[in-house]
């Protein structure tokens, strides 16, 4: 039985938190054009954070571009030369938008604040003359926002992370029921993703069609061995009940509210264009474009695969099936753009690993 740590995980979020909490030196960037504020900030400052100066706006910004992963947060005086503070601000913001921003101003035009607030994304204002003591407690209050933002996407990627690898060890604890079938989930998904990205298929279809792919033979996992890897001809009987894996599949994930949107792709990928497939014989464009997908990618891989009961077939008969089944078995459009990518195919089929890694969207989406 797989068994993924789940409970290790969630164990440590609290560490993950507190991990993404610990900056042994948040780094604060303060813009000021009067050199005695800038000296009396850097003062109020310097025993608590690390500081960069700058002395406008466009100093301002420069800096920030070239301490873009260090920097926590701002200070910004709002009537300066060259550019104001909002305006300014309003850039920064456009360049790191997670970086909090703090205007100081010696006007309270509410006008002036309303457009900061709205512009510059800014956390607060304070108005001149400040009180260190004051100012330092915002800016704690302004780094403790900063870091609560960060563990959040921490924490978040790991759970992608943990989504993505278990996604994976399910489909290689499938594909190893079978040794001959070692990888081909993921070549299936492979194959799937290819032909998506070549079609410019949106990115959250892409996620869909990725999970979809490694899971379409989820529901084998309820097929005696006997008949997954018998190396004769199937009975009618052991057919039928090689035939029920969609329908196993589609009931093991559809409950999974994260994997409920895939169950459609995962049940249809061996429907065929003509209505002759199974299990419920739908036809034309009623089967689900990820089970179409699918469905293409997947007799492809089986075709070129050694199995129990034949050796495998080139990678030129495989796309003369293809081209010779569109209409009927496949979808003709995609068949079509399948050939036309074959070059892409059996480059991916040589090196799949290699291939995976730079199509996968759920590898790209935590590195």
């Amino acid at each position: 039985m797989l068994n993924v740590k789940n409970d290790l995980f969630l164990n440590n979020v609290g560490d993950l938190i507190s991990a993404a909490s610990i900056h042994n030196e948040h780094t604060i960037l303060i813009v000021d054009d009067e050199i005695n504020n800038l000296q009396l900030l850097k003062r109020t400052f310097r025993n608590k954070y690390k500081v960069l100066t700058a002395s406008n706006g466009l100093e301002g910004l420069e800096t920030l571009k070239n301490n873009i992963n260090d920097i926590s947060l701002i200070v910004s005086d709002h009537k300066m030369p060259i550019m104001e503070g909002t305006k300014f601000l309003e850039e920064a913001n456009n360049i790191a938008p997670d970086v909090i921003k703090i205007l100081l101003t010696g006007f309270s035009d509410i006008e002036i604040i309303t457009d900061a607030v709205n512009k510059c994304n800014l956390f607060q204002y304070i108005l001149k003359p400040f009180n260190p003591e004051e100012l330092l407690e915002v800016v704690k209050n302004g780094v403790d926002k900063f870091d609560l933002a960060s563990s959040k996407s921490i924490i978040l990627k790991d759970l992608k992370e943990l989504f993505y690898k278990t996604i994976k060890s399910i489909a290689s604890a499938l594909d190893a029921k079978d040794p001959y079938t070692h990888g081909h989930s993921m070549r299936v998904t492979l194959y799937s993703i290819i032909l998506a990205k070549e079609l410019n298929v949106p990115s959250n279809q892409l996620e869909s069609i990725e999970t979809a792919g490694l899971l379409h033979d989820i529901g084998k996992i309820a097929i005696p061995e006997s008949i997954l890897c018998k190396p004769g001809k199937l009975t009618d009987d052991e057919f039928t009940i090689m035939k029920s894996h969609p329908a196993n599949s589609e009931k093991l994930i559809s409950s999974i509210k994260k994997l409920h949107e895939i169950s459609p792709g995962v049940k249809h990928h061996h429907e065929r264009w003509d209505g002759k497939g199974y299990p419920d014989k739908l036809q034309g464009e009623d089967i689900p474009f990820a089970a179409r997908i699918i469905a293409i990618a997947d007799t492809y891989d089986a075709m070129t695969s050694t199995r129990s009961y034949r050796v495998a077939l080139s990678h030129q008969t495989a796309i003369s099936e293809i081209e010779k089944c569109a209409g009927t078995q496949f979808d003709p459009v995609l068949a079509k753009k399948f050939v036309e990518i074959q070059d892409i195919i059996e480059a991916a089929k040589e090196h799949p690993e290699e291939y995976y890694l730079k199509y996968s969207t759920l590898y790209e989406q935590i590195h």
